[in-house]
């Protein structure tokens, strides 16, 4: 089936890892007349939404907003919080984690990264060397992703914030959530985070456009003396008014959408949202491994107990292309896979699991997928879907 053909009917199946699906309700209230973001209604909708973020990133601090991509407030996090030179330590979790360290030398930071091995995550041990070594505390701040979302892995950050008090360094905590707020447990205060980067298109079920940092009175305290150029993201100037973010205008629709995603996630619950994601992933991570069999595709993660709950990436066997797996999905299933990022590229394919989602539509993607590894002629081990469905009814 060529490029040009047109796609096959039917709703799209939309599997990847981001941007997500976005519930009609949503949709709806996205779609409101503009208003005056001065307006008390609105200051009261702006209100309710931060106070409804803070409670899913589980804390009391600030929650600063801003219009733009998960980059964004990459961006703000460093500009922030850091001076010329300072020195930051990034351990390496996949294409995420070393993007986040391009740019902060692009403003001029010191940038070490602590090199693991993609596949396996973090190494929590060699963290903790690489602090008690810094003994004179150059290192201002670690920055880590929670969910790596290239390489489907979850990082402890509950252990990361340990390795910090356990060797009594002072450097602040800076913790990317893009792909796992609202999808896995995610803790601020209680795991010390200072600064927590988030954004609207994955597990709050938004468009892609709005994102946001929560961030700690320690991390403040540090904004105070930072001497990195800023001007659309200086927090000082947002902690003046009266809406904290967007330096410019507000994007009101956002919050009318935010409200309702809001409303879905607190109406089935937080701990329930929790268990649906792991529920779903886990069914995934079954057909996977069941597809491993025969020299087949298998899971990219190989550290047990660091499996990610919203997305998986799929190891491909040597000298077969994901891409032609993510085609054969597209142009003849209608099925929509996330690609390998950065040196996996073309070597995995990833799966979305994350947002809004069900068992139907998590058995179509994984039956699309066998399909097309059966089209494909990769080797495999027949009946995925079936043990995730065994899972699933269990």
């Amino acid at each position: 089936m060529s490029a040009t053909t047109t796609r096959p009917r039917g709703r799209l199946f939309f599997a990847n890892p981001g941007p997500t699906n976005i519930p009609d309700s949503i949709l709806k209230a996205v779609a409101h007349h503009s208003v005056d973001f001065h307006d008390a209604d609105f200051i009261a909708l702006y209100d309710e939404c931060v106070a409804g973020v803070k409670r899913v990133l589980q804390t009391e601090q600030e929650v600063l907003m801003y219009t733009a991509s998960g980059h964004g407030a990459w961006e703000a996090s460093l500009v922030n919080l850091f001076s010329p030179g300072d020195r930051l330590l990034i351990p390496e979790t996949g294409n995420f984690s070393e993007s986040w360290a391009r740019m902060a030398e692009g403003h001029g930071l010191a940038v070490t990264v602590l090199p693991n091995e993609w596949s396996r995550g973090v190494d929590i041990a060699a963290l903790r060397a690489a602090l008690a070594a810094d003994t004179g505390h150059t290192i201002k701040g670690v920055g880590i992703v929670h969910n790596e979302t290239s390489t489907g892995m979850v990082c402890p950050i509950a252990e990361v914030r340990a390795a910090l008090d356990e060797t009594g360094h002072p450097a602040l905590l800076l913790t990317d959530t893009i792909s796992s707020l609202g999808c896995l447990d995610f803790r601020m205060d209680e795991w010390g985070v200072d600064c927590a980067v988030g954004g609207s298109q994955k597990g709050l079920m938004l468009p892609t456009g709005m994102s946001f940092t929560g961030v700690s009175a320690k991390a403040l305290a540090a904004h105070q003396s930072a001497k990195l150029g800023k001007h659309y993201f200086n927090w000082s100037v947002m902690m003046n008014r009266r809406h904290k973010g967007f330096v410019g205008t507000v994007p009101t629709s956002f919050f009318f959408g935010l409200k309702e995603a809001l409303r879905l996630l607190e109406e089935e619950g937080l701990a329930q949202v929790f268990a649906r994601h792991h529920r779903l992933g886990e069914a995934v991570r079954r057909c996977v491994r069941h597809w491993a069999g025969n020299d087949g595709p298998r899971l990219f993660c190989g550290a047990q107990g660091r499996e990610s709950d919203s997305v998986t990436a799929v190891l491909m066997p040597e000298g077969f292309d994901a891409e032609a797996i993510r085609r054969t999905c597209m142009q003849r299933f209608n099925v929509s896979l996330g690609g390998g990022l950065a040196r996996l590229n073309g070597r995995v394919f990833r799966i979305g699991h994350l947002g809004d989602l069900n068992e139907p539509m998590v058995l179509g993607t994984l039956a699309a997928v066998e399909m097309a590894l059966a089209i494909n002629k990769v080797p495999h081990g027949k009946g995925g879907v079936d043990a995730a469905m065994e899972y699933l009814a269990g």
